[in-house]
């Protein structure tokens, strides 16, 4: 494929995901070809940034397993519009009916400091000074595509990581001095167990979701800034889930953050 060709392709599925979410409309097929790499993957999610123009509240990290190039991680956005500060009731928290949809119990990460645009590589503690808090709360993965989830990274990255919101729980006390790896997570949907686990089954665990994402931005020449979240990955799974679902997300069995999946 020409470079020509290709950045035709990348503008097509680029403007087919930003038309299927302003529509609300599934895509049945992927739009387009699939793109060749982790990179021009990347290259397709920047130009539906610019396309969706909205403001970036945060970022999700997911994983890639198995690893792709040896990179295990990926990101995509999370619209502030979006995001939901949890309370005692459930969030109603929309989703693509006829398209996909999942929640994942998540560690929501605060960043306190900038990092800096020309570091792209960072240790955990190094990442972990530029936040400044950690919340508890679940990641909405839906996507017009109804097959995104059965395509790898390359195509999870297309559509904006496949994140459609986020709801922030209650803030984690001294959680510098606790090891979140050890943490029980527990999701449950319309009652029933779903998924249980600990964070020390996730690479490096929450805080290293931030290393990774500081460095991906950096090469990506995208700033972060103070006050973005970080969803540093699905805990105890990616579930799929349907309108009218109630999920509820617990933490170390005394930290709980619900939501109900509504319908665009």
């Amino acid at each position: 494929m020409t470079s020509q060709i290709a950045g035709q392709n990348l503008d097509h599925i680029a403007q087919s995901f930003v038309a299927a979410r302003r529509s609300r409309s599934a895509l049945l097929a992927f739009p387009g070809e699939i793109p060749a790499d982790l990179s021009q993957a990347y290259d397709v999610q920047d130009r539906a940034i610019a396309l969706y123009a909205g403001d970036i509240g945060g970022w999700k990290v997911g994983r890639i397993n198995p690893a792709m190039d040896g990179i295990e991680r990926l990101a995509g956005p999370i619209f502030r519009d979006s995001i939901v500060e949890g309370t005692n009731a459930p969030s109603a928290m929309p989703v693509f009916g006829d398209g996909f949809a999942a929640a994942e119990a998540e560690f929501l990460l605060r960043i306190g400091t900038a990092p800096d645009p020309a570091k792209t590589s960072y240790t955990i503690a190094e990442a972990a000074d530029l936040l400044d808090a950690v919340h508890i709360g679940i990641e909405i993965a839906s996507s017009p595509f109804v097959g995104i989830n059965e395509h790898g990274p390359i195509v999870t990255i297309s559509d904006f990581g496949n994140n459609n919101g986020l709801v922030i729980g209650a803030a984690i006390d001294n959680w510098r001095d606790i090891d979140l790896n050890a943490w029980l997570v527990e999701l449950d949907i319309n009652g029933q167990p779903i998924g249980s686990k600990t964070a020390a089954s996730m690479l490096d665990g929450p805080i290293g979701a931030a290393a990774f994402l500081f460095g991906l931005m950096a090469k990506r020449g995208i700033p972060l800034t103070p006050g973005q979240w970080i969803s540093s990955g699905a805990v105890t799974g990616v579930h799929q889930v349907a309108v009218g679902d109630a999920v509820e997300a617990r933490f170390d069995g005394r930290l709980v953050s619900r939501c109900t999946i509504t319908a665009l």
